[in-house]
């Protein structure tokens, strides 16, 4: 198998995985975070990011329907 093929079936595990736990994460941001990772960023630090992430966008989504 080569290397391309190893990886997209790496990421559509992880996709899936992703799915199973609900974590609301579409392929090309998963393939960003694990790329991220892979060089050399703290996977904590970036949960911690994108739970932030999620939370603002959350809140700017519930202020924007007040309106």
């Amino acid at each position: 198998m080569s290397e391309y093929n190893e990886a997209k079936e790496t990421l559509e595990i992880l996709h899936e995985i992703s799915q199973i736990l609900n974590t609301g994460l579409d392929k090309s941001t998963l393939s960003i975070l694990v790329s991220l990772c892979e060089n050399g960023v703290n996977p904590e630090a970036l949960a911690a990011v994108v739970k932030e992430l999620k939370r603002e966008a959350a809140a700017l989504k519930a202020g924007s329907g007040k309106s």
